[in-house]
């Protein structure tokens, strides 16, 4: 028995939102003092670092879990299953439903209770759960579905990510550009076809860590000090994945028994693509090899970054032929990575 991806489907929003809207923004200092650049140099240095020219938002009337449940429609479409014969559904996500101009995060129900209602699942031993794992959740997720696979207590199981980023970012915050909305979603269930997860690695780093993304006032210090927004310390989440996900890579895949050169595709999470880049360097500096062309899809510069959706989407999008460059053929041995709030990493080694 392998366990393995049979299915795979994305929702990427329509709205797009260029960094050009940004232009009029008041960007401030985390102390409330104003920033001595005008909105261009900001914005072309942000696009510089994060690669983001533009980034993806849910139409109002949409809250993440509509995202997801459109995601795990497509998912389902692709794997031709009865979705009645899902065990389970494991939702990543790190806000709830927030919906358009509110500032309050709904997770009653769960949302993956809101998915399995909205795919009209009758069957009451489809157990639907939310995960809360920052960026890594929907990874985080796979690798749970394999362990109730293995321990027999599922055959089948649907796993989404899901966000709406957009609707918890403070305006006068740089960062604000960064995140986006989407969904990504993918069924996950044992097969007697050759290949499958072939090792997963997991790390949660609280000592110091813990913090480095938060909620937290604005930087426009007039506004409401009840209403809180997401919030980095980008310093410090760049050193640390640095210095810690390649690690975690290498781990997993020498554990997988798979050789470095046999690797087709990495699936990083889209956080910022400098850091991305340098993260590819550094794991391969780890083997003493040179990176293979083509070897890493990225997404970030249209879609931005939608924490959870981000490796799915991906993936999904590389599936299907819808990013240039990049395909996957039947053996080839990918490497999914990520991480983010927690401070979690993981990552799992997967033969397509």
């Amino acid at each position: 028995m392998n366990i393995k991806i049979t299915g795979s489907g994305s929702y990427i929003p329509d709205t797009i939102e260029k960094n050009d809207a940004f232009h009029q923004h008041q960007f401030l200092n985390t102390d409330g003092s104003v920033i001595n650049h005008p909105n261009e140099v900001i914005i072309e240095k942000f696009k510089a670092i994060t690669g983001i020219a533009e980034r993806r938002y849910a139409k109002p009337h949409l809250n993440s879990s509509d995202l997801g449940f459109f995601a795990a429609e497509r998912a389902i479409a692709d794997a031709k299953i009865d979705p009645e014969t899902l065990d389970y559904i494991i939702v990543a996500h790190n806000f709830g439903d927030v919906k358009h101009g509110t500032i309050q995060s709904d997770v009653l129900p769960s949302l993956a209770s809101r998915i399995k209602h909205s795919l009209r699942i009758k069957n009451p031993k489809c157990i639907a759960y939310d995960i809360l794992f920052g960026c890594p959740g929907w990874i985080e997720g796979v690798i749970q579905a394999q362990a109730f696979i293995k321990a027999g207590m599922a055959k089948r199981c649907l796993v989404i990510g899901s966000e709406t980023l957009s609707r918890v970012v403070d305006k006068h915050d740089r960062d604000s550009m960064i995140f986006s909305d989407g969904a990504g979603a993918t069924i996950i269930e044992a097969t007697n076809d050759e290949g499958g997860i072939l090792a997963h690695e997991t790390a949660s780093f609280t000592y110091d860590e813990a913090y480095f993304l938060y909620f937290g006032n604005s930087n426009n210090q007039a506004l409401d000090k009840d209403t809180r927004y997401i919030k980095m310390d980008g310093r410090k989440i760049y050193e640390f994945a640095l210095t810690n996900v390649p690690k975690a890579m290498q781990s997993c895949l020498d554990a997988s028994g798979v050789d470095i050169k046999d690797v087709k595709k990495i699936f990083i999470h889209q956080a910022n693509e400098k850091m991305d880049e340098a993260i590819l360097k550094r794991f391969y500096r780890l083997y003493r090899t040179e990176i293979p062309k083509h070897i890493m899809p990225m997404s970030i510069q249209t879609l931005g970054n939608s924490s959870v959706a981000t490796v799915p989407t991906l993936f999904d999008l590389v599936k299907n032929n819808k990013l240039e460059n990049h395909s996957l053929n039947k053996g080839d041995v990918i490497i999914f990575a990520s991480v983010g709030a927690g401070m979690h990493i993981n990552a799992i080694v997967y033969k397509y």
